[in-house]
């Protein structure tokens, strides 16, 4: 019988959006339906656990799950004993101090002494040693935010994405604390034949984040300039040379990080390259 690997997926939300849609790009087949704790891939030894987040890196610890799908802030937070095998560069947040919209904010000595309330006692407490802050963290499971208005703390410590939440709750952001995103981590007791199957999903999940973070470029040149056209977009290996019709032009064909294309864009037109066209590249297997 087949080994099969399985990986616990949040169950709801932006995490599990994201961590779906990055499966699927991996050509992983498998159902999804609403309500549905777990279902199996038609095409690629994996069974999916839908689970709450903050109860996934204890399903991994545990082994009932090999691996899984979690924001960095429940990892820390949890505090299990799991190997972290690759940041997956989505799902991006801050987790953050705040206190009330109209209060003097000078420094972090600000909370000397004054209650705190967060979902993240750990993430704040060792943060607060680190600065030499002695406050009072008050654990609450949800809605952090109100805690300022009710008298229960005077700041509070929560996850920020646009801030929005914040200010429709009469509250402002005065020190960020910790930087999260996605990352898959692994059971720490993985035998070798669920191992090779991890390196092959691996593979899949590389191929698509560099076909993401990369783009193809094509362009052309007079051939005067190819030799500072090359040296701008060099590609992985080399770019590929082709002659056009016309005498004296060429094709420049290359793959190039999009950060680097857009500082190089300029320079390539000087140059004289024109018909610059950037397509994306659905995967990239180096």
């Amino acid at each position: 019988m087949e080994k099969i690997i399985r990986i616990a997926v949040q169950k709801s939300g932006r995490l599990s959006d994201d961590s779906l849609s990055l499966i699927k790009e991996c050509g992983i087949k498998f159902y999804n339906g609403t309500g549905k704790l777990k279902s199996t891939s038609t095409n690629f030894p994996i069974e999916f656990l839908f689970l709450r987040d903050d109860d996934i890196p204890g399903y991994v610890a545990d082994g009932v799950a090999d691996l899984g799908i979690v924001g960095e802030n429940e990892l820390v937070e949890k505090d299990k004993d799991v190997t972290t095998l690759k940041k997956l560069g989505f799902s991006k947040c801050r987790l953050s101090l705040a206190i009330p919209k109209g209060q003097e904010y000078s420094g972090i000595e600000y909370f000397q002494g004054k209650n705190i309330a967060t979902s993240y006692p750990k993430i704040l407490g060792d943060y607060l040693e680190s600065k030499k802050i002695q406050a009072s963290i008050h654990e609450i499971s949800g809605s952090v935010e109100i805690a300022p208005s009710i008298g229960l703390a005077e700041g509070i410590c929560d996850i920020v994405s646009s801030g929005s939440t914040l200010m429709m709750n009469g509250l402002k952001e005065v020190e960020e604390i910790f930087r999260s995103e996605a990352v898959l981590i692994a059971n720490k007791d993985l035998e070798e034949s669920k191992k090779q199957i991890v390196d092959k999903l691996l593979f899949r999940m590389n191929a698509v984040q560099k076909g993401k973070s990369n783009k193809y470029v094509l362009l052309n040149a007079p051939n005067e300039s190819l030799e500072k056209i090359v040296s701008l977009i060099p590609g992985m290996r080399s770019p590929t040379i082709l002659p056009l019709a016309q005498e004296g032009w060429s094709s420049v064909h290359s793959v190039l990080n999009e950060d680097q294309f857009w500082e190089n864009i300029e320079e390539l037109r000087a140059a004289g390259a024109e018909g610059i066209l950037v397509v994306p590249i659905e995967k990239m297997v180096i």
